[in-house]
């Protein structure tokens, strides 16, 4: 951490982790005392918002709670598959605390990088690209699977969603939307097969604009691990990573 702003991010993320354990998980004043080292009247204060911990202890108090509450564990207790093999996303793109550890996440992997344009697709996508765009600070673009009136021209991608699949989608942005210039970081709440992703970022390569990564949630098996190469410059940045239920 180098700049007053990006302390002050530190000290309150820290904040945050510690109401999602206390407020959301239950645990105790007297349970997280024993865990930190700090007394229960400290750590009250700075759950409600009285003080903020300084950056040294911050960065003491990061370190526990991410172990007891951080985004990966959060992430994993609310995945469970179904017998089918799906799992019900709704906890976790409606998840306020979840969305705003993911932005912060984001923006420690991608803020040395340039990114001018967040992309993703329509629906389950855009609550996370929304809190990274405002993260980064900067512009959100919604690829959607129908044109929008008033929209005069636009680029589309068609892909075989699934391998047996035999359904066909067809993604589409203004054609404006994105310029030469641009750097695109393409977010997603979840990878699986990383046809979505693809074809995210062939609509970023018909701009003539550049990919300045991927970040996702969760990614399921490694089947999308081929699609998405896309070099060193551009990486895919997952949160956690979990077996297929088919594997």
């Amino acid at each position: 951490m180098s700049t007053h702003a990006e302390d002050l991010k530190l000290r309150l993320m820290t904040i945050e982790l510690l109401r999602t354990a206390k407020y959301k998980r239950n645990i105790t004043y007297r349970e997280l005392a024993s865990k930190t080292g700090l007394p229960v009247t400290v750590l009250s204060r700075y759950a409600k918002g009285h003080v903020l911990p300084n950056t040294t202890r911050a960065k003491q108090l990061l370190k526990v709670l991410t172990k007891i509450v951080g985004l990966e564990t959060e992430l994993r207790s609310r995945i469970k598959f179904d017998d089918t093999g799906y799992f019900d996303n709704t906890e976790i793109v409606g998840d306020y605390n979840i969305l705003q550890q993911a932005a912060n996440h984001a923006l420690a992997n991608f803020a040395g990088k340039r990114v001018t344009k967040i992309l993703t697709a329509a629906t389950d996508g855009i609550p996370l690209a929304t809190m990274v765009a405002n993260a980064l600070g900067v512009n959100l673009i919604l690829a959607k699977r129908n044109k929008e009136v008033g929209v005069k021209a636009f680029l589309d991608e068609t892909y075989v969603l699934g391998k047996h699949s035999g359904v066909t989608v067809t993604l589409f942005i203004p054609k404006d939307a994105i310029k030469k210039r641009d750097s695109v970081l393409i977010v997603d709440d979840m990878i699986k097969s990383g046809e979505t992703q693809e074809a995210l970022a062939h609509l970023v390569k018909k701009a003539k604009a550049e990919i300045s990564g991927v970040f996702s949630l969760i990614a399921v098996g490694e089947d999308w691990k081929e699609r998405l190469k896309f070099g060193k410059d551009s990486p895919v940045e997952v949160v956690t990573y979990i077996k297929s239920p088919h594997d």
